[in-house]
């Protein structure tokens, strides 16, 4: 049968065909092309979820003439399988139950409007061959950069200290830092001891602390150690703290250095941190916010 008789049948121009196979055409193109640099972003960020690599696709995008929107992707993804589902977390950090001093939560109505100005920090957990090791990040709230970090094989004090002096070398090594800091974190004994206070009055930095162990209280600092995690570390291979630490490392200069966020206008950490942007977030709350750009000096 020819074709003009079945598109006579159909009540459309073999114009009309031949247009709708090429667009059809284009479409696939288009969609594979997308795929394909999908895979080449998730090589390093495995678990990147949808809305990331929508925005590390946008150069990609507008290099080809792509125009896809966010919910396009979605439908993309799923369909091949490439959603990211969330996992389940099962292992306590924090032991809030002891004698050392507590203190009162500052951050309530502060807004960070600079680097530097607010650090949270948290351990979180992370099963390798040889068991559990844990990791404790000190993250600036208004870059959500890491600015420090340590993995360990004990939940001691004086492994947790290692992180917060890896913080504090790279802030008072630059003179340009010029804003009262508060520290917020929970109240979990490795933040209460001694040693950990005394390093953080000794360079004048206030404490904060959570004040009825809703995660809600220290919002930042969870979201940091899901996103560790879920999207870099949980599919790693690792056999011991040693290789723990070389991949520790790897994926948190992937994480600052390569990987979006919507609350900050889907620049990466580093960039927010180093250079003169601000981003003044009206906050109603610790976790619900709106953001404005502009550029001053610190």
């Amino acid at each position: 049968m020819g074709l003009a008789k079945l598109c006579g049948w159909f009540g459309i121009t073999r114009q009309a065909y031949y247009q709708n196979t090429w667009k059809a055409s284009d479409i696939s193109i288009e969609e594979s092309l997308i795929l394909d640099e999908v895979h080449k972003i998730r090589r390093n960020h495995t678990r990147m979820g949808t809305r990331k690599l929508y925005a590390k696709l946008q150069p990609f995008m507008q290099e080809h003439g792509i125009k896809m929107g966010r919910d396009a992707l979605f439908d993309l993804l799923s369909a091949n399988n490439l959603l990211v589902r969330n996992r389940k977390r099962k292992v306590t950090t924090t032991n809030s139950f002891h004698w050392l001093r507590k203190y009162p939560n500052l951050i309530r109505d502060f807004v960070p409007v600079a680097p530097n100005q607010l650090w949270v920090s948290d351990i979180t957990y992370w099963k390798i061959k040889s068991g559990h090791v844990y990791i404790s990040f000190v993250t600036d709230v208004f870059s959500h950069k890491i600015v420090g970090y340590h993995v360990a094989e004990t939940l001691e004090s004086v492994e947790t200290i290692k992180a917060l002096k890896m913080a504090l070398s790279d802030i008072y090594s630059d003179p340009a830092s010029c804003f009262e800091l508060i520290h917020h974190s929970d109240r979990g004994v490795q933040y209460c001891q001694h040693n950990y206070v005394k390093l953080l009055k000794d360079n004048k930095v206030k404490i904060s602390m959570t004040e009825n162990g809703d995660p809600l209280e220290n919002a930042v600092a969870e979201r940091i150690n899901g996103i560790m995690k879920d999207e870099y570390l949980l599919d790693k291979t690792v056999k011991d703290i040693k290789q723990a630490k070389r991949v520790l490392k790897e994926v948190v200069s992937l994480y600052n250095e390569d990987r979006p966020h919507n609350s900050i206008e889907n620049h990466v950490p580093n960039y927010v941190h180093e250079s003169k942007l601000v981003t003044k977030k009206l906050w109603n709350n610790y976790y619900k916010r709106r953001d404005v750009i502009e550029t001053v000096d610190c």
